[in-house]
């Protein structure tokens, strides 16, 4: 026997309503999870044979300023880039437009479990961040030779 249910396309609204609140909200607090992220560092992730590279954008942030975590398989970065202060003291613009994000962001990736965490190593340079991911020796491919 088959049964027919009625699909309600506005049911969805109220979620979408919420992320777009989310996404264009003026968020003021410091709390570090990504509902409450100012703004999202761009990032790519490059697999390699032996490891994974991650190339955040993080410029105007200096890389000591980064919190970078594992913890249960899950990689967190987190930080604050600050707004950009004029560059004469008490003189404010008369108009302003700005793209930057500022504030706090925070980015997490759940790692696969072929990954050594125990060698996970990052370095910042020209505003970027990376962070390279080593993979367990178990994890890379190999050959196997048949025998006749």
């Amino acid at each position: 026997m088959h049964s027919l249910v009625r699909q309600d396309p506005w049911s969805l609204m109220p979620r979408l309503q919420d992320e777009i609140n989310r996404l264009f909200g003026n968020v003021t607090q410091s709390d570090s999870s990504s509902a409450t992220a100012t703004w999202v560092p761009a990032v790519d992730i490059h697999e390699y044979a032996d490891r994974f590279e991650l190339y955040l954008d993080v410029p105007g942030v200096d890389a000591n300023d980064v919190e970078l975590t594992l913890e249960g398989g899950v990689l967190t970065l987190s930080g604050q880039r600050a707004q950009q202060e004029s560059t004469k003291r008490g003189e404010e613009p008369q108009y302003q437009r700005c793209e930057r994000g500022h504030g706090p962001f925070y980015r997490r990736f759940v790692l696969p479990d072929s990954v050594d965490s125990d060698r996970v190593n990052a370095s910042g340079r020209n505003g970027v961040l990376t962070v390279t991911i080593p993979k367990q020796a178990k994890a890379m491919p190999r050959r196997i030779q048949i025998a006749a």
